[in-house]
């Protein structure tokens, strides 16, 4: 007997509701078989398109979601009871939940027959990609509300995808992914206890899924797999007392690792998504539930829809032209994949009890970003070094020019006009609503999370009044308090110092001339969380031996110059992966100038396209880096040398 195949997806969304809405059409007309949404950073951090700090974000990472009208708009034509959707949505993940039931009762559909599930993982967003809003436990207890509206509304849906992927992206090891995962696993369990009847707790148990990232070390992603899965039996079955297996069963899905994709030979990318995905599809007790793979030149910009194609042909032809799904596990009692399997459980296991040692995830969320840091900078020394080889990048640099890069139109750009009309449109349904009842739904909703009462039932009032994402964030923000995350970056240097004592050497002369310590200010502006490439660059300045100022994510162009001025810095770099590089920076430049800065040289770091890169050296930026300047050496020696230059030209 064949098995079925897993869902296939494809994760999208940009500039508008309207051309996501096509985009997804287009992709199901293929054969794609789940729908997988990406959300703009206003969105994602609860924000409406025509707020401040959504300037330059608005459609630039996902499709902007402000209200109905544009839930209705980005569904339109899709019979969401027959759908499977998955919404990799966090802060504001209640909200966009009661945005897609509301469109569902729109469309007469069946709301217990919707399928599909929000992301919800909080603990993760402190760890790696930061679009969160509130602190911990106001967090927690939405989590824990979604789970039980969804047990007893939507008994389909899965309330919360457990979201490992971002955490390998942020330098994770497989036993550190492995135990940071189930360590947030288990601290929702524990507070969903206390809100479901505990005859339907092991059903809840079920109901939980997983979002996994799978790497290109092919054996080892396998046999991480496979330990998930004995892990989460062991805890569902001994912590929780789950005696039913099909409730401990491991459930996920999975992108393939999108920061394995290289700017440099970018058509390797195709065999690297390839790998991956062999990874989570070959063993059958360890088998993904949906796939999504990135497109070949993700690393470059947005993919156009033949490149999405491209990337579901590969899962089409893996599942439908081969025997794959006619054979059982392929690899039970192989003597190797054991080992390797259980040197991983044992390992997550002593993380695990390190971190229940704390007092949970909650509790160890400093613990696990210093660590996440710590295993990033050894995983970038090791390309550094050429321990690890990256083909294409530190090994066969040499080769000829893709044809599949030549010529234009190659990269889908961002259309400059969505941000308009977005805020055209949202502008149109503020002033058509009734205010009335968009008032009252908001009263509503504020009530609710005082009194500490389930905040799905007002949401979803609050949707079908009219209420936007960034009043009701502005509720929950003012209800529950927001939360800056540590940033894993210590001041004390690491003892991985080796190879910098030229660059100590050059710091400490440049320090000498200035009088004082060289000070390196990091700034993240924007709604940008992907913090990764700020905090190695921190990390390697200060074992360099200067002086860093890196407060985190999420500041505005004037904070930044503020800090500046306060941290009297002598260089400031600035990183931005978001696509909003141009106005970001700009501002900021602008602000620096009339702050009587202009003096302090800028560098600038992100995803940043040659002609943007030559539009920001106009605007007076020293220097532009890029994914393919992944030696931090080499820009340490830069910083030394634009703060050498300065004091020069000073005196």
């Amino acid at each position: 007997m064949t098995d079925r195949p897993w869902l296939f997806r494809t994760y999208a969304g940009h500039s508008t509701a309207k051309a996501s809405n096509a985009l997804y059409r287009g992709n199901l007309a293929k054969g794609q078989t789940g729908l997988s949404v990406a959300f703009d950073l206003p969105t994602q951090t609860g924000y409406d398109s025509d707020h401040e700090l959504a300037r330059g974000e608005v459609g630039k990472v996902g499709v902007p979601v402000c209200h109905l009208g544009d839930m209705r708009m980005l569904f339109a034509d899709i019979p969401l009871d027959q759908m499977n959707t998955s919404m990799t949505i966090n802060a504001t993940a209640p909200w966009i939940l009661s945005l897609y039931i509301a469109a569902a009762q729109e469309q007469g559909a069946d709301i217990y027959a919707l399928q599909g599930t929000v992301q919800n993982d909080i603990v993760k967003e402190y760890l790696s990609r930061g679009t969160y809003i509130c602190p911990p436990a106001p967090s927690l207890r939405m989590i824990t509300d979604i789970a039980a509206y969804t047990r007893e509304f939507l008994p389909k849906w899965n309330p919360m995808n457990i979201c490992s992927y971002h955490l390998q992206e942020a330098g994770a090891t497989p036993e550190e992914e492995l135990a940071f995962a189930l360590a947030t696993a288990t601290a929702v369990l524990d507070d969903l206890k206390t809100k479901v009847p505990a005859e339907h707790f092991p059903q809840m148990v079920g109901r939980i899924s997983f979002f996994v990232n799978a790497g290109i070390r092919f054996v080892t992603e396998l046999c991480k797999m496979r330990a998930f899965v004995a892990l989460w039996d062991e805890i569902c079955r001994d912590r929780y007392g789950v005696e039913d297996a099909k409730y401990r069963r491991f459930r996920y899905g999975v992108q393939v690792n999108s920061l394995g994709l290289t700017e440099q030979q970018p058509e390797n990318n195709v065999y690297r998504i390839l790998i991956e995905m062999l990874a989570v599809t070959l063993s059958k007790n360890a088998r993904a539930r949906a796939v999504q793979l990135p497109a070949w030149n993700e690393a470059l910009g947005l993919p156009r829809p033949w490149d999405q194609q491209w990337s579901l042909r590969m899962q089409q032809i893996l599942a439908y032209e081969t025997d794959l799904l006619e054979f059982d596990d392929l690899f039970d009692g192989n003597p190797a994949i054991d080992r390797k399997v259980q040197s991983l459980i044992d390992g997550a296991r002593a993380e695990l009890a390190a971190i229940d040692g704390m007092g949970g995830a909650v509790e160890a969320i400093a613990y696990m970003k210093g660590r996440l840091v710590e295993s990033n900078a050894a995983r970038i020394r090791g390309i550094e070094t050429g321990t690890t080889t990256v083909v294409g990048v530190n090994a066969w640099e040499t080769g000829e020019p893709s044809p599949l890069t030549a010529g234009d139109d190659t990269i889908m750009m961002s259309d400059p006009a969505a941000e308009v009309d977005q805020l055209e449109r949202l502008a149109k349904w503020k002033a058509d609503r009734d205010p009335v009842a968009a008032e009252a739904a908001l009263q509503a909703l504020r009530q609710a999370a005082q009194d500490g009462e389930n905040i799905m039932p007002p949401s979803i009032a609050a949707a079908l009044a009219g209420v936007t994402t960034g009043e009701w964030a502005d509720v929950v923000r003012a209800t529950f308090g927001q939360y800056r995350a540590p940033t894993g970056v210590s001041h004390a240097p690491s003892n991985q110092t080796e190879d910098l004592d030229d660059i100590r050497a050059r710091v400490d002369a440049v320090s000498a001339k200035l009088g004082r310590r060289l000070k390196f200010l990091v700034g993240k502006p924007g709604l940008d969380g992907h913090s990764n490439g700020a905090e190695q660059i921190a990390t390697r300045a200060r074992d360099c031996g200067m002086d860093i100022a890196y407060e985190g994510i999420r500041l505005t162009p004037d904070e930044l110059v503020q800090a500046a001025q306060d941290d009297d810095a002598h260089v400031i770099g600035l990183s931005i992966l978001s696509g909003s590089h141009l106005p970001l920076i700009e501002s900021f430049m602008l602000k620096l100038r009339a702050a009587g800065l202009g003096h302090i040289p800028v560098v600038a770091g992100g995803i940043i396209p040659e002609d943007d890169a030559i539009r920001l050296q106009e605007l007076g930026v020293s220097r532009v880096y890029t994914p393919k300047d992944f030696k931090l050496n080499r820009i340490m020696e830069d910083i030394v040398t634009l703060v050498d230059q300065q004091e020069v030209t000073a005196q």
